[in-house]
């Protein structure tokens, strides 16, 4: 029998230092209807909690983890880097060097900055794109999460197209009333949105594929719509691959879908487990950005040596011949385990694989936006959490999330998950 009397001990004293006990919502694991589990260590593609328990983790930290936790050249790597200093606040060669490394992976880059986290990277290519432009309003999709920065927390109206309203306290109106809000893979309305407003338009941010309403790739011709939009309107498309960043392939999904960002968000895996971000494009874009240019953008830990050392082993261990394809093979492998097994158990369910990332939706589908992922039934995904929890299985704590492989996941863990797809009540 699991066991988390230490994990409740530690949540129960987190609470009264920590608003909810923890320091990002979904942690809490209220969409599960449960308390979170406390983890000690991880190494490869094991958690290992402070009551002893061992987990299989298909969350493997939001999806930086793609090497598994603790990979020795990895650390070894950021050893080396530590005893000559944590941080500088100046200029290093290691910036450089995962800066070119971004620049030859990814095609619509010419120059990056690199940022402390994603949402920061969000920030400076919206930041970027209005300056550039002149413009204000900002088109975004509904299901899609773009970091919590005040205009992109915006929740949609009664209508396809719609001015965003903030969807959190603290989010003044006037922030968000230049959010143009659309259902994701739905070209037509990109187009009267387009025609709507014209040239008020700076940009457009979208995940090229979905993660945060869990994982739903693009329909054929959404994302060149949304590309051809921007070319003829004079205005920027920004891709948020925080996720998707050297997650699908080794640099951006812009090559699988032949579709050129102006603006790149990036984060998790350029850092190999620590906190990073990029915003990367083309060159005269990207150099309105202060000192050469007149838009502000800063921040003390940015290029931080730790980081980046951590990022360079990352990619330089990424680029293994053959890596991508096992990942896709053995994602492709787990879910059609879960999918025969669900099936024999005449439970209702959508996978969406693509890449080395899925989603079990509790929901017989297509799911395709955000409107077909919300009718999937949260309180069976709930009990199933729990289930593959007591069978040492680590899951995201919501139906909406991403679930991911590493290369560390063996045949091994993947029968060791079937099973416990099985027996999980």
């Amino acid at each position: 029998m699991t066991v988390f009397q230490k994990s409740k001990k530690l949540f129960h004293d987190s609470t009264k230092v920590i608003p909810g006990g923890v320091n990002s919502p979904v942690r809490a694991f209220r969409a599960v209807g449960s308390n979170p589990i406390f983890i000690d260590k991880a190494k490869g593609p094991y958690l290992y909690d402070v009551d002893g328990n061992r987990y299989i983790d298909y969350c493997l930290s939001w999806g930086p983890m793609i090497l598994g936790h603790a990979h020795a050249e990895v650390l070894g790597n950021v050893r080396k880097v530590m005893a000559k200093g944590t941080s500088f606040g100046i200029p290093t060669e290691l910036e450089t060097q995962l800066a070119e490394m971004i620049v030859q992976a990814i095609g619509s880059i010419e120059k990056v900055r690199l940022v402390s986290s994603g949402t920061e990277a969000v920030m400076t290519a919206i930041r970027l794109a209005r300056g550039c432009t002149g413009r204000d309003k900002i088109i975004k999709f509904i299901g899609c999460y773009h970091g919590h920065v005040d205009h992109m927390l915006v929740q949609a109206g009664s209508g396809a197209t719609t001015l965003g309203a903030p969807s959190s306290p603290g989010v003044p109106k006037d922030f968000t009333k230049h959010t143009v809000l659309l259902p994701y893979n739905d070209p037509e309305g990109i187009e009267k949105a387009f025609n709507k407003y014209q040239d008020q338009i700076a940009a457009v941010i979208v995940e090229p594929i979905a993660g945060n309403m869990g994982v739903v790739p693009p329909q054929k011709d959404f994302l060149k719509t949304i590309r051809k939009l921007c070319t003829k309107n004079g205005s920027i498309l920004i891709f948020d691959e925080v996720i998707t960043g050297f997650r699908i392939k080794y640099g951006s999904v812009q090559d699988i879908f032949s579709v050129k960002a102006d603006l790149t968000c990036l984060g998790k895996i350029i850092g190999g487990g620590f906190p990073i971000g990029a915003c990367g494009g083309k060159a005269e874009l990207m150099n309105q950005l202060a000192p050469t240019g007149q838009i502000y953008q800063a921040g003390t830990l940015s290029g931080n040596p730790v980081c980046v050392a951590a990022g360079i082993a990352t990619l330089n261990l990424l680029k293994t011949k053959g890596l991508y394809p096992a990942l896709e093979a053995a994602t492709k492998t787990l879910c059609e385990g879960i999918h025969q097994v669900l099936l024999e158990r005449n439970i209702e369910h959508t996978i969406n694989p693509i890449g080395s990332m899925f989603t079990v939706f509790f929901n017989p589908g297509p799911v395709t936006d955000y409107d077909s992922a919300i009718k999937s039934d949260t309180q069976a995904y709930a009990r199933f959490h729990h289930g593959m929890l007591k069978e040492g299985i680590y899951l995201p704590p919501s139906q909406f999330e991403a679930c991911f492989v590493s290369t560390q996941h063996k045949q091994r863990d993947i029968d060791r998950t079937v099973k416990a797809v099985r027996a999980a009540r």
